[in-house]
């Protein structure tokens, strides 16, 4: 609403692809970001949506710049999780537990500070405190049985860490719950499972499209097999021609259509010609 009209329409067109894109082309929406922040740097949402897009692309520390900024600009403390990971990001986990023991975490919602929680856990992870990590997941959020947006995602860590521990019983069972939670497959806790219960999906498109290429390769074969025979009988053929000596009086060329290339080629020695 602070930008004139049409500048407001262009910078709202580049934020939209920068949603759009963000999943399934981060380098996409990175470049849109880079456009609306060029067009309207003073906006908290555009430097917002171009941290994200930073931090989608691995660009850490020009995503917690973009991130800072946006919260100088509100006062809101909503993205102190993710500013978090960015120090994760950026190979400092450490600094990412201060954060986590910062006054702004008791200013965040319930979703943020499940959030924080997960970002702690795996800067425990970080620094090789596994057990340090499980402690951390711990919590009313994870013994809850209300399914809330971050259920899945804050059982499935706390199921990844347990099996990087070693207790490999109770990640399992954590993945199934992660399951019962998971109705949109945002986590891949079913193949986590799988690989538990050491059983092997076959996909099904892919075994025809192996049997596709035996096939294919088989009819190659044969082809070659047939190749090989009309190439054999041509050099047959080209012998019997040759046999001919223009220099004897009594040869004749012979015409494509008398060679049989399947007849058996008999030598005749000169002394045999000559009695003949």
């Amino acid at each position: 609403m602070s930008l004139p009209k049409g500048l407001a329409e262009e910078v709202s067109r580049n934020l939209v692809m920068v949603a759009r894109l963000i999943d399934e082309d981060p380098e996409q929406a990175y470049a849109y970001a880079r456009i609306a922040l060029r067009l309207a740097s003073r906006v908290a949402a555009v430097r917002e949506a171009a941290g994200f897009a930073a931090y989608a692309t691995q660009k850490y520390s020009e995503a917690l710049a973009e991130f800072r900024a946006s919260k100088r600009m509100t006062g809101s403390v909503e993205l102190w999780p993710v500013m978090a990971d960015c120090e994760r990001g950026l190979g400092r986990p450490e600094r990412a537990l201060a954060m986590a023991g910062e006054p702004e975490v008791q200013k965040l919602d319930k979703a943020g500070q499940v959030e924080m929680r997960l970002v702690a856990a795996g800067a425990r992870r970080d620094m090789g405190e596994l057990d340090a990590a499980i402690v951390t997941l711990q919590s009313p959020e994870l013994a809850s049985n209300t399914v809330q947006p971050w259920t899945a995602r804050l059982r499935y860590a706390y199921a990844d860490a347990l099996l990087a521990a070693g207790r490999e019983d109770e990640a399992r069972e954590w993945f199934a719950k992660t399951l019962e939670a998971d109705k949109d497959g945002a986590t891949d806790a079913s193949d986590r499972l799988a690989e538990i219960d050491g059983v092997e999906f076959v996909d099904a498109a892919v075994e025809e499209e192996e049997a596709g290429l035996a096939d294919d390769l088989d009819l190659d074969e044969d082809d070659e097999d047939e190749d090989e025979a009309e190439v054999a009988a041509a050099e047959r053929a080209a012998d019997q021609a040759e046999y001919y000596d223009e220099d004897d009086e009594e040869y004749e060329p012979l015409d494509e259509a008398d060679v049989d290339a399947t007849d058996e080629i008999v030598v005749v020695e000169d002394d045999e010609r000559d009695k003949a």
